[in-house]
């Protein structure tokens, strides 16, 4: 794609660091997406703004490093050993080339930074701006060797004006049931406002107990709504969601709102010490699911949806 080419009204090709870049704009707002790196998100910007943290830029992503937006599949977060069950079917992970958290546990599944995303479609139109691209994944051997579940995986990017909706719709298109553990990894910002100012706002939930290796014990603790100044804080904690789903940063008149649908229950939120960002991720089935077999399923030739939308001022 040569850069800064014309496709569309509030569509538009351009490059990022050298790597071919769709742009979606609708009005003041601005995502961009790299389609060769994995559809990573690059940039999300609302009145010359930035609200997304890209630290490291595509050569992160391509190295399998998690940044911007990244889609987390076929599983999110990480597992419990190098191999699960799903059904009569044991699947070993222990010579698949895949990323790896500091303990040596399978992590954010095989997609981050991969190629391999065919665009479907693009379209602009006064206000609004969308995509979409697909995976197939039964036509990947690295990633079938990781997870032998013959799938499609179809993304949705639509912007409007201080909105941006994500769709994923994983499609079964082979004769197994499909297990669906996957989930996105946004770090977000707050433009020109140091971390430690930003608000963290949560509706009721529960806290996932997670053990030294990050794996959730089994048990839970209700926490109640909360609004909280994440001053010098760190996060890395797992909860299953309620009925309200909507999620806030703000500090001022800066607010960022992420509401994800009732197909993602579960959530991660992120943010280690002296970090910039905060990551609210949505997720479709706790940590480990996928060894604990509690994943939900797709039977085949059915499909599966689940969507969040971020909205900004």
């Amino acid at each position: 794609m040569a850069a800064d080419a014309s496709v569309d009204g509030s569509v538009h090709v351009s490059t990022i660091d050298g790597v071919a870049a769709v742009i979606l704009e609708a009005g003041p707002t601005v995502f961009s997406v790299l389609p060769e790196v994995g559809l990573v998100g690059a940039s999300l910007t609302h009145k010359g703004r930035q609200y997304l943290d890209f630290h490291g830029g595509p050569e992160n992503a391509r190295a399998g490093h998690t940044t911007g937006l990244p889609l987390l599949a076929p599983w999110a977060n990480r597992l419990a050993s190098s191999s699960y069950r799903v059904g009569s079917h044991t699947v070993d992970l222990s010579d698949v080339p895949l990323h790896r958290d500091g303990n040596g546990l399978p992590i954010h599944g095989m997609l981050v930074g991969r190629p391999g995303w065919e665009l479907v479609s693009v379209k602009g139109q006064p206000g609004s701006a969308s995509m979409v691209a697909k995976f197939d994944a039964g036509a990947d051997e690295t990633v079938m060797a990781a997870f032998p579940f013959p799938h499609e995986l179809t993304i949705g990017f639509t912007v409007t004006p201080g909105r941006l909706m994500v769709s994923t719709t994983l499609t079964a298109t082979g004769k197994r049931s499909v297990p669906v553990s996957f989930g996105w990894h946004p770090y977000f910002r707050l433009p020109e406002v140091e971390r430690g100012r930003i608000r963290l706002g949560a509706p009721a939930r529960h806290r996932l107990v997670l053990d030294e290796m990050g794996l959730p014990t089994g048990e839970e603790v209700f926490e109640p709504a909360s609004i909280v100044r994440i001053g010098d804080r760190s996060f890395d904690d797992a909860y299953r969601l309620g009925s309200d789903r909507q999620l806030l940063l703000a500090s001022g008149r800066r607010r960022l709102t992420v509401v994800f649908d009732r197909k993602y229950s579960y959530a991660q939120f992120y943010a280690p010490p002296g970090a910039d960002f905060i990551a609210l991720e949505p997720m479709t089935a706790p940590t480990n699911a996928l060894c604990q077999g509690t994943t939900p399923m797709v039977s085949p030739g059915e499909r599966f949806t689940a969507r969040f939308v971020v909205s900004l001022t």
